[in-house]
């Protein structure tokens, strides 16, 4: 399985980073390869300053080893070897009227002393953190992740949105990082799903997620904004920033197993702003924004 799935990615991330280049019409993609000294490596994308994507990447890896002190005591197991493989990309583009996304699709296994799988499983997403509201394009997102979803079980959509609705949210603010999407972790094989079954859940979202994404930024990229709108773009992604350094586990698990720090901390955006009590005015767009954030939206 493990095999299977890095060769998805590969692919995938491909397909991904050629589509944005082609959007882009300006930049391309850096390629970054590189090694994990205690096993593995992966291969960063990044793409910077272009003429809709003013920061992204969209990244792969693949490794390998004795898991970490740290993350035994997360998973609550002794000395083991493990696997881990995924994609992993955001994308910041330079328009606010155009929204941030993020996705990840990974695969994990733990073995025994004798090298034998003793846990595997599958975990990922995708989700959307608007700085302007286009309730058409939440819309079209979650449809996307619902359409992909009831392919394989009809309480698949309900229950991973809900997942992604308590999961990207900054406690310490009380609102949603963005609008959501899916979310979903330890999808181990069960009665109902193989391990096959979940690869091919997982595999139908990470190939949905250019048909969820891409006619937003088109519909988008072009629109006029001001220097003001603008600058709440800075600010909020002031708030994606506190999610990724104080809550992502993403994070946390690159930076417990020697990631490479440039991959782990690509997610963060060029240009942010924290002006201090900031609050936008009555009324406004922005503040349609925050109330949205405030409780989950039933966008399907």
């Amino acid at each position: 399985m493990k095999e299977k799935f890095y060769t998805y990615i590969e692919n995938l991330q491909n397909t991904i980073t050629s589509t944005l280049e082609a959007i882009d019409g300006e930049v391309n993609f850096r390629e970054d390869l590189w090694e994990r000294p205690e096993g593995g490596g992966g291969r960063t994308r990044v793409i910077e300053n272009g003429n809709v994507f003013e920061k992204g990447g969209v990244n792969i890896s693949g490794v390998h080893g004795a898991l970490p002190k740290a993350m035994q005591s997360y998973f609550g197991v002794g000395d083991v070897d493990f696997f881990a493989c995924g994609l992993s990309l955001v994308l910041h583009p330079k328009n606010p009227m155009v929204p941030t996304v993020h996705a990840n699709w990974r695969y994990f296994e733990m073995y025994d002393n004798e090298g034998v799988v003793v846990d595997h499983w599958f975990g990922g997403g995708q989700d959307l953190t608007p700085y302007y509201l286009f309730e058409e394009d939440a819309r079209h997102f979650h449809h996307v992740c619902k359409t992909s979803c009831d392919l394989h079980h009809p309480d698949f959509y309900n229950t991973y949105k809900k997942k992604c609705d308590e999961y990207f949210y900054n406690a310490h603010r009380g609102e949603g990082r963005g609008i959501g999407g899916l979310f979903f972790d330890y999808c181990r094989a069960n009665d109902e799903m193989s391990i096959e079954n979940w690869y091919d859940f997982v595999t139908e979202v990470g190939n949905s997620f250019l048909d969820a994404y891409v006619p937003i930024v088109e519909q988008r990229k072009e629109l006029p904004y001001t220097t003001e709108q603008r600058e709440w773009q800075e600010i909020r992604r002031g708030r994606y920033v506190e999610f990724n350094l104080v809550h992502d586990k993403g994070t946390l698990f690159g930076l417990r197993t020697n990631g490479r720090i440039e991959s782990i901390l690509m997610s963060l955006p060029p240009r942010v702003q924290w002006q201090y009590d900031h609050h936008p005015k009555t009324g406004s767009e922005e503040e349609k924004l925050v109330k949205v954030l405030k409780k989950p939206v039933k966008w399907q």
